[in-house]
């Protein structure tokens, strides 16, 4: 299979009352297929968006977020090439991201202005379009794989507050004790072996996250060897939320979205626009009804959300492998993982990383342009 990656950097100036919107950044890929009767596997994921730049982060966080991410997206490779569904692949993506404490999803979730921690998730089947939700859980130490409980053992699609957890009893989906969200003490530094879980770069992970420079919001887009695709994203909302504040992570259609015959779409960024623009359904659309690029959909969506004073990034992939990663922030923790197996982890604007014309593979050529 041969396949050409390409990574394209723009300045898209969207005017709104004589202001500049913020430039939008992007990365896709051009892959074809050169066997109809096969499709090549591919996993994206991001981890959110921000004021992410060099120098903004310590050695340390940077060094732990790349290793995370890398591990996650090997993880779900593995799913994929052993004949696991992009469902399987996606869930088992966030489950990890979840579990870490840099991201704000699962254990590292912000807090509300109460001090509690409300977390949402949502994921769909590309093939199906089946799909399932939770918001406001407090208790709940995966919400993905309770968001995907929900898809598949209930006739719903959204599920909020008590009563999403207690459908978790039904399930078999574990609770923890809300405590398992705060962040840890400095007494616990010296018990902890692995610069990834230190409580340092714990807690430099929380205070990007409550200065809102980095969203945190994690988020997937799978395609499995049938060609059926799918889409997760988890989140803990934003920092100082009032409580019961849902945004656009377990609405279908704003902050994810699946389907075959169009693409499949993780969001992270302010959920308030998302919502307001329908953002992720917006680019399935363009990419099924316009016959759209994954890419152009994405910035065309980007441009709307900016437009209306919004930032964020999303990631988007096709039945044939393309795929998409574009944000109109300094940054987007990002990632992907194709046929050749080789993780690819990105923080910045590829241009700032000084790595614009990194191989990809023997197969796979990356290039700028500018």
């Amino acid at each position: 299979m041969k396949a050409r990656f390409g990574l394209v950097w723009s300045l898209a100036l969207v005017t709104m009352g004589g202001l500049p919107a913020p430039s939008i950044d992007s990365e896709s890929s051009t892959q074809k297929m050169t066997d109809p009767g096969t499709h090549p596997i591919m996993l994206v994921i991001h981890g959110g968006a921000g004021a992410i730049r060099p120098g903004r982060l310590s050695p340390n966080y940077e060094a732990a977020i790349r290793k995370t991410m890398a591990q996650a997206l090997e993880a779900g490779y593995t799913v994929l090439k052993r004949g696991g569904s992009s469902v399987d692949a996606v869930e088992t993506v966030l489950t990890i991201l979840e579990d870490s404490p840099l991201f704000n999803a699962g254990r590292g979730a912000v807090a509300t202005t109460r001090g509690t921690h409300e977390l949402d998730a949502s994921i769909m089947d590309g093939r199906t379009l089946s799909a399932g939700a939770v918001a406001g859980v407090q208790r709940v130490k995966n919400p993905i794989r309770l968001a995907r409980a929900v898809m598949e053992k209930s006739p719903h699609v959204l599920l909020i507050g008590e009563g999403a957890e207690q459908f978790t009893q039904r399930v078999g989906i574990e609770l923890v004790d809300p405590s398992y969200f705060e962040v840890p003490k400095p007494k616990e530094r010296s018990e902890t072996k692995s610069p990834a879980d230190s409580t340092q770069v714990v807690q430099e992970a929380k205070r990007l996250h409550r200065d809102r420079l980095t969203l945190g919001t994690v988020g997937a887009v799978a395609l499995d060897q049938w060609g059926n695709l799918a889409a997760g994203t988890s989140t803990g909302g934003i920092p100082k939320k009032w409580p019961g504040r849902v945004g656009d992570s377990p609405i279908i259609g704003a902050g994810t979205y699946a389907d075959n015959l169009g693409c499949a779409v993780s969001a992270t960024g302010h959920g308030e626009y998302f919502i307001r623009l329908a953002v992720a359904h917006d680019i399935d659309t363009m990419v099924k009804y316009q016959g759209l690029s994954v890419e152009e959909s994405a910035r065309r969506a980007l441009e709307k959300v900016a437009r209306l004073g919004g930032e964020g990034g999303v990631i988007v992939l096709d039945r044939e492998g393309h795929f998409a990663m574009v944000f109109n922030t300094p940054g987007m923790f990002r990632g992907y993982i194709g046929p050749d197996g080789r993780p690819v982890v990105r923080l910045y604007r590829e241009v700032e990383e000084g790595q614009p014309h990194a191989s990809a593979s023997s197969h796979e050529k990356e290039t700028s342009q500018h």
